[in-house]
């Protein structure tokens, strides 16, 4: 029996894990693109010169939101937003669908408990995150506002060519410590959330909402868990030729933290990975 082309892309496109991917992306490039400022001023902090002297002014979000309006325009706060979509669109698109293949493959009789729920997020995010660690180091680039990269095409080549292509993976570790907890601990916290609400709330109009608010507060806990592994990976990326390694960047942070009134280790909570945030919150 022969299947009509028409037919066939149907079946495709109908795929479960397909369509995880294709709204993974979906929601991957709407969180990106409303939540790219929040994302380079989250960057530029963590990449601030720590020469600061004691009982100097702090330079928190605000500040660096200012500065960039004033240096570099409206325009300027989505700085990187291209080589972000390159990164999410994919990336996320991926990790959806990992999950929901890997959750099908292992559960699918039944909803996976805390620990299976972490360890499914967990995985999901760690293969994303390597597939997409090349564009990652590159997006960090543009938004740290040091390199004057002019394409994501571009940047690649010039990091290939002068800097090596093992430079885009550099931060493989911290990004890892970073993906693999924050997935694991947010889908934890999320499904936990969302079955411990009432059946008037769950199955009500209000649901979207009462799903919302589970996802917002799961991913701001595990946003402060790994806030410290972020903060690393991005020194790694952004200047990997004074930090090769991630006990490098954790000794110069403990050295500024306890030579200034700053404290450096979790610096830029509060634009913290707000994009992964509200784009987990799709799930």
């Amino acid at each position: 029996m022969e299947f009509s082309p028409v037919i066939y892309q149907s079946c495709y496109l109908a795929h479960p894990a397909v369509k995880a991917f294709m709204c993974g992306s979906l929601s991957g490039t709407c969180s990106t693109l409303l939540f790219q400022p929040l994302d380079l001023v989250k960057t530029r902090l963590q990449t601030l010169q720590s020469g600061v002297q004691p009982g100097s002014g702090r330079v928190g979000m605000v500040t660096v939101f200012v500065s960039v309006l004033r240096t570099e325009k409206l325009l300027g706060l989505w700085r990187g937003v291209s080589p972000s979509f390159v990164r999410c669109i994919p990336g996320v698109g991926i990790y959806f669908s990992t999950y929901f293949t890997l959750k099908q493959r292992f559960f699918a009789d039944g909803a996976p408990g805390p620990l299976q729920a972490a360890l499914l997020g967990a995985g999901a995010r760690c293969v994303a995150g390597v597939c997409m660690l090349p564009v990652t180091v590159i997006k960090t680039r543009f938004e740290s506002g040091r390199y004057k990269y002019s394409s994501v095409f571009g940047a690649l080549q010039c990091v290939c060519r002068t800097e090596g292509a093992k430079t885009l993976f550099s931060g493989l570790t911290a990004t890892l410590l970073r993906d693999a907890p924050f997935s694991g601990l947010y889908v934890m916290i999320y499904s936990q959330t969302k079955y411990t609400l009432p059946r008037e709330i769950s199955q009500s109009s209000y649901a979207p909402l009462a799903n919302f608010s589970c996802g917002v507060l799961a991913g701001i806990l595990a946003s402060i868990v790994t806030q410290p592994a972020d903060v690393v990976k991005t020194h790694i990326q952004v200047s990997p030729d004074v930090f090769s390694r991630t006990s490098d960047v954790v000794q110069f942070i403990y050295k500024v933290s306890t030579n200034t009134s700053t404290t450096c280790r979790c610096r830029c909570l509060q634009p913290c990975r707000n994009n992964q945030i509200n784009s987990c919150c799709n799930v």
